[in-house]
This record gives structure tokens, C-alpha cells and sequence, in this order.
């Protein structure tokens, strides 16, 4: 039962998995698609859910899901076929093209043996149009058509346990560690003495068990039924169509199989962020705001740009700025490269102490966004670790400066734009040395913000339960480092804001005498008054007097923030303690900021 489509219609129907893997029947898993990445729960929920139905309702269908196919006709050797590559359902196909190897493997009924073995392979008949091929076929993914050769069309193959455990730990390649894994945990399952039995789960799979497939045969159809339908599973990113069209303009079949494994293997490193990272490659190359989703914006702002001609008062197209292909593979490589440098939590050798890792931490914990990083990518791009923690200062104090001082995000995005504007401009220069680019970098008029309202806002007025609240205390406890920086602090991620003066102290303590009424209004929420301390704390102490609440409560939750340990020190917490703590939080800003 072939998907039939004729034309530019839209094809739908159900079919049960014995159709699915017929002879007629021929898929690709394209090379926009993502790995496969079924695990143990997702797995065993299908087997589990075939078996219930088996079971409880032997004589009647169970929908297993969907699938949305895009139908192209093939040539092999002379022999015209329909091939359907899958938009949506790879993963739940990819399973039973798995499972039916191991039945094949397993099972002492000899045409079952070769009802799966069909399924999985189809020997060639050209006087009957049919070609000799896997049944599926993953594109550019030559290390899985290697696995699959051995592991699932070779007989056999899926018995193999110790290879299969071996690739299952030890493989780069997502798809294959994944699918190496899938065979362990369908085998285990099998072994099970209280699951069922091959003898009758596989007659219903193959009669009963039915897919939803919506088909056409224009790619553009196909994508959009595919936006509508999947509204679960494992989606399609942006970033899964950019590799594809990227992988077409590939110089060579060598090349475009190593910038496969190198795309799937930063998939499979990045997961969710990989978009992200992509963006910042996009943000890189145009320098201005992102105004539609990463792939329109790489093809019309990247691949194929206009530039607006004043004098027929028309947009006409600009040279690329980047073209697709290996062009675009090796910059992404490139940029991966500064990334993994960057957040690697091991750049101690910048200044023989932590301080880059620690502000890095900083700004990737507690930052509004993160439009700071591409400027940090580009200038490690042109100039190394020389110097990069100057620059990664005055970025900070830029970034912070807008943020804190309350421009717009979008005057927030175009400041950092320019940072990286000029970063390349001073690059460039052919006549300067290093030293004499970056001395005309750090001293641009770039890195200036409007200090006066900056510090005004911090010394003024309350921080508390402001968005930047947090930020500006751990730049506080940065600063206290100082100048040695000594220790990675990377304990912050379980930290909240504690009051040293309590919001509400009780009505008999001590608080209520050492500060008036309109002393507790102005000075409670001040950054003199607050400190970082860990998450695992009696908020009922907070209340404490402070001679107790440093022994009961501080003591076993500031772990090693400085600010926290500066105020552990003091014998009281007076009006003037605050006030002198809250002046010398100040003066380091200023001195730090060059204020």
C-alpha cells in the first residue's frame, strides 16, 4: 500500500504497521532531521502501550501516532520509486524498524524471521519496479548507515551486546549511541518474563496497530502541515532545515559527511541552546536587532542581503555575508571553538587567578540577557585571550551600566552591537600593533553610559526585589575579591537575598531600638542591607536580633560570599554600620566603574 499523491494535493490515511514496512513502502530520514533520541521511557511506554491493547482489545485498532511524509520519486538503477522522507514520527518509526530486527533475531518462526527481515531490507526486482535498499535510509549520515548495516540488517546483529553496550557509552555519533541503546532496552524489555510474549504482540503490531500519515509531495506543504500537526515528540528547529540547506552546498561528500557528524555532535552538546548559539552566530554577522525567526533571518539578512539605494530609493541586493556551505560550517566551528573557551570555567591561565570565570559566572547567572556575549565571542575571535579580561570588564561595566541605568532593550542591543562594530574596525587596522588596536578599543567612547544616574539609583535608592538586585551583589562580592581572586566561586546557584536588618522585625527586638521608623523605611532595602546567603536556611531566624541571628542563622548559610563574611565580622548592626557598609559597597562601584 503505497502513499499515493497526486499533484500539489494533500494526501491522508491511516495504515497499519504491516503497510508501513511493505514492499511498496520506502523512507528517508532527511538530512534537516535531528538524531535519534528515544530513550528507555519512551520506549518502553510504546511497548507497554501495544501490549495493553493487545491484550485488552485484541480485535481492535490502536493508533500509535503520526507521521507527516513529504513524497519525492527516487530513481535507482534504472528503477523509479516513490520515496517519503519523514517530517514528523522518525522517531517512532525508527523504534519499530529497530524492534522488527530484534524479532527477527530472536524469534524461532521461520517466516516471521523473514516477514522482519523484508521489513528492514527489500532485495531488488526491477522487472517489478522494486529497488534493493533499507527500507529507511538516513541521509548524510554515513556512520549510521554503517551501524544499521551491522547492527540491524545483518542478522544476528541486534544479539551483539557487548559491541552495542560499547557504542551505547562510548559513541560521538548521537543517533548511534541512542539507537545502540534502543536495541539494549528492547532486548532487556523481551527478556522480561512479565511482558508480553513476542508470539502475540507481533501479529497485533503488524495488523492492528495503526499510523496516521499526512503526505505531499511539495516540501513547503509538507513543512507547514508539520508546524500545524506536531504539537509533541522531538521537534524540528530552525536550526535542523539551516543545516540541511547548508549540507547541499558542500564541496565534497567527504566534507559534507564531517560537517554531519560535527553538526550532530554539537547538537547533541548544546541541546536546547543550540538555537541560541546560532544566534549569537547571526548577531555576529549582522550586528543589528534579530526582527524574525533564526532561519529567515540567516537567509534574507546573511545569505542573500539587500542594502537600501538612495538614489533609485530601492533595496537592492548586497554581497552575502556569509556564503552557505563550508563557508558557514567552519565559521560556526570557529565560534564553537571561543563559546566552549569562554563558559569552560577554566580560564585561569587569563591572569593566574579566577576572576575572568568568576564575572563570567556572573554575568551568565544573574544578567538580564545575554547580548553581551557576541561581543565577547567576536573580540576572543580577533584577538585572542590578550587582554580579554580587560575587555570582559569594560563589556560588563557597559552591559550593567544600561541595564541598571534604564535604557531601552533596544538601545541596550544596539550599544552592544557597536562594542562588536568596533572591536572589528580596530582589528583591522593594518598599521597598528596589538597593543596599539586594543589601547584605541578600550579608551572608545563606546564603553561610556550615563554614570551619574547609574550610581544614583544604586546609592539612593532601594534594590530590593529589583530584577538587577541580584547581579549587582554578586559584582559586590567580585569586587570584594579583589585584587586575587583566588577561589572560583561557583556556589551561587542555591542563593537568595537576605535583609540584615529584617523587613519585619519583631515588635520587642533590639532592631526597634538601634532604628527609627523612617531609618527601617529608607535603609531596609538598601544595598547596604543586603547580602547573598545560601538557600538552605529557617527564614524564621531572619527575625533574630543580629548577635543571634549571626550565630544561628549566617554562620551556617553565607558559605563563602564576602559581603556575607564582612558582616559576620561586625560585633553590631547599628544605622551606622549600615551606612558605613552601604558607603564602602559604593566607593568599590565607583572605584570600579570609574566613576
Amino acid at each position: 500500500m503505497a502513499v499515493e499523491v497526486t499533484g500539489k494535493q494533500i494526501a491522508s490515511d491511516k495504515i497499519t504497521i504491516k503497510d508501513v514496512f511493505g514492499e511498496d513502502m520506502w523512507f528517508c530520514i532527511p538530512d534537516y532531521q535531528r538524531p535519534y533520541v528515544w530513550g528507555e521511557d519512551q520506549i518502553s511506554t510504546l511497548l507497554d502501550d501495544v501490549s495493553h491493547a493487545a491484550v485488552n482489545t485484541p480485535d481492535s485498532q490502536y493508533f500509535l501516532g503520526s507521521l507527516v511524509l513529504h513524497c519525492q520519486p527516487k530513481n535507482f538503477n534504472g528503477t523509479t520509486y516513490q520515496e517519503n522522507s519523514v517530517l514528523d514520527g522518525q522517531q517512532r518509526l525508527t523504534t519499530l524498524y529497530i524492534l522488527q530486527a530484534i524479532i527477527r533475531d530472536v524469534t524461532t518462526v521461520e517466516t516471521r524471521k523473514k516477514t522482519c527481515a523484508k521489513a528492514i531490507f527489500q532485495e531488488g526486482n526491477p522487472d517489478d519496479g522494486v529497488p534493493e535498499r533499507l527500507r529507511i535510509e538516513f541521509a548524510i549520515r554515513k556512520e549510521v548507515e554503517v551501524f544499521i548495516n551491522n547492527f540491524i540488517k545483518n542478522e544476528g546483529g541486534t544479539q551483539r551486546t557487548e559491541e552495542l553496550q560499547n557504542l551505547a557509552n562510548t559513541s560521538e555519533n548521537v543517533s548511534i549511541r541512542n539507537m545502540a541503546n534502543a536495541i539494549l532496552i528492547i532486548n532487556k524489555w523481551f527478556a522480561n518474563e512479565d511482558n508480553l510474549d513476542i508470539d502475540v504482540l507481533f501479529p497485533y503490531l503488524r495488523q492492528y496497530v495503526i499510523l496516521v500519515y499526512v503526505a505531499s509531495s511539495e516540501l513547503e506543504d509538507a513543512f507547514r502541515l508539520f508546524t500545524v500537526l506536531n504539537d509533541r515528540g522531538i521537534k524540528l528547529r530552525n536550526s535542523d532545515i539551516l543545516k540541511a540547506q547548508n549540507l547541499k552546498e558542500v564541496s565534497t561528500e567527504q566534507k559534507q559527511t564531517e560537517y554531519a557528524k560535527f553538526w550532530e555532535e554539537l547538537e547533541g552538546e548544546l541541546g536546547e541552546d543550540f538555537d541560541l548559539f546560532l544566534s549569537y552566530i547571526r548577531t555576529i554577522l549582522v550586528k543589528e536587532k534579530a526582527r524574525n525567526n533564526l532561519l529567515k533571518e540567516f537567509e534574507d539578512n546573511i545569505y542573500h542581503p539587500k542594502k537600501f539605494n538612495q538614489s533609485t530609493k530601492k533595496y537592492e541586493s548586497a554581497e552575502p555575508l556569509l556564503k552557505k556551505g563550508d563557508e558557514t560550517f567552519d565559521l560556526i566551528k570557529a565560534y564553537k571553538v571561543h563559546y566552549d573557551a569562554v563558559f569552560s570555567g577554566n580560564n585561569y591561565h587569563i591572569s593566574n587567578n579566577w576572576a575572568f570565570d568568576n564575572l563570567i559566572s556572573i554575568l551568565n547567572d544573574t544578567a538580564l540577557s545575554d547580548i553581551w556575549v557576541p561581543p565577547l565571542l567576536v573580540y576572543r575571535h580577533y584577538f585572542g585571550d590578550y587582554k580579554i579580561l580587560d575587555f570582559l570588564k569594560l563589556l560588563d561595566n557597559k552591559f550593567s551600566g544600561d541595564w541598571i541605568g534604564r535604557q531601552t532593550p533596544t538601545t541596550r542591543i544596539e550599544a552592544m552591537n557597536n562594542v562588536m562594530k568596533r572591536v572589528e574596525e580596530y582589528a583591522k587596522l593594518e598599521d597598528k600593533t596589538k597593543d596599539e588596536k586594543l589601547n584605541l578599543l578600550f579608551n572608545d567612547n563606546v564603553f561610556v553610559f550615563n554614570s551619574s544616574f547609574f550610581l544614583s539609583d544604586l546609592d539612593e535608592n532601594s534594590i530590593y526585589g529589583r530584577r538587577f538586585a541580584r547581579y549587582i551583589l554578586r559584582k559586590v562580592d567580585f569586587l570584594l575579591d579583589a585584587p586575587l581572586y583566588s577561589e572560583k566561586r561557583s556556589s551561587y546557584n542555591e542563593m537568595t537575598v537576605e535583609h540584615i536588618l529584617p523587613q519585619n522585625p519583631e515588635e520587642n527586638s533590639q532592631w526597634n531600638l538601634d532604628f527609627t521608623p523612617d531609618e527601617k523605611e529608607v535603609w531596609t532595602h538598601k544595598l547596604g542591607n543586603l547580602v547573598l546567603i545560601s538557600r538552605r536556611k529557617n527564614s524564621g531566624q531572619g527575625r533574630l536580633d543580629f548577635s543571634l541571628k549571626k550565630e544561628k542563622y549566617f554562620k551556617s548559610s553565607i558559605e563563602t560570599f564576602p559581603n556575607s563574611l564582612r558582616v559576620m565580622q561586625k560585633p553590631e548592626w547599628t544605622i551606622t554600620e549600615l551606612k558605613d557598609n552601604h558607603k564602602q559597597l559604593i566607593d568599590k562601584i565607583k572605584q570600579h566603574y570609574k566613576i
